[in-house]
């Protein structure tokens, strides 16, 4: 199985919360959006634990089976096709997990998150 890890699943990860542990040690891949790593490194430094937190983050990116996943100009198109249509259905989201979303759905990726308004995108595999 190979996954997409969405902020909130890679925090459960290092709170030990027993689903995202499960989910990360049967995951063949696992792919860390370039958002989310973003999204990680900003709440580190805001926070008193930023040394440790990075090197954790840095342990687990050092993993054989972590990949970071970079946008490129695909992943604009499917960015763009996403953030029209919820527009139309008049359900937006953060941009940010518009670009999760869309490197998703450009993988064809298992997107492991627990954020409820991935729901209006059926096209996005979810765990």
């Amino acid at each position: 199985m190979r996954v997409l890890l969405d902020t909130n699943r890679y925090r459960d990860f290092c709170d030990g919360e027993k689903a995202a542990v499960d989910m990360i040690q049967r995951a063949r891949l696992i792919y860390l959006p370039f958002v989310v790593l973003a999204e990680l490194r900003s709440g580190f430094l805001c926070g008193t634990l930023a040394r440790r937190n990075e090197k954790s983050l840095t342990l687990f990116l050092n993993s054989d089976r972590v990949r970071v996943l970079l946008a490129d100009e695909e992943t604009t198109h499917h960015f763009a096709r996403i953030f029209s249509q919820l527009r139309l259905q008049g359900s937006p989201i953060p941009v940010n997990d518009i670009w999760i979303a869309a490197l998703a759905v450009q993988h064809d990726l298992l997107l492991f998150s627990r954020d409820r308004h991935f729901d209006c995108l059926p096209q996005v595999a979810r765990y």
